[in-house]
C-alpha cells in the first residue's frame, strides 16, 4: 500500500506567527468602493437604529411608564443612542482606516 501523502516531518514549516502578522499588516489592499460601502452600511444602520428606536419608544412610552420597570425612558433612550453612536463610529472608522 503506497502512501500519497507526505509524512509530517517532510512538510515545510509555515511562517512564524509574528512574521505572518507583519506580512498581513503590510498587505492592506482595501479598495475605495469597499470602504465607502462598508462605512455607509454602518452609518446607515446607526442612523436607522436611532430613528426607529426612538420612534418605538415614543409609541410605547405609556406602557413603559406604567410597567414600573427598573429601566425607565431615560435609560432606554441612552441605550439606543449609545448603540447608534457606536455603529456610526464604526462606519467612520471603516471609511478612514
Amino acid at each position: 500500500m503506497a502512501r500519497d501523502t507526505p509524512s509530517l516531518y517532510a512538510l515545510e514549516p509555515g511562517p512564524k506567527p509574528d512574521q505572518a502578522l507583519a506580512e498581513d499588516k503590510t498587505n492592506v489592499n482595501d479598495c475605495l468602493p469597499c470602504r465607502i460601502m462598508g462605512g455607509g452600511a454602518f452609518i446607515g444602520l446607526g442612523v436607522y437604529s436611532y430613528i426607529s428606536g426612538q420612534s418605538q419608544l415614543r409609541q410605547q412610552q405609556a406602557g413603559i411608564l406604567n410597567s414600573k420597570s427598573m429601566f425607565g425612558m431615560r435609560s432606554r433612550q441612552a441605550g439606543i443612542t449609545s448603540i447608534a453612536a457606536t455603529l456610526v463610529g464604526l462606519g467612520i472608522y471603516r471609511l478612514v482606516n
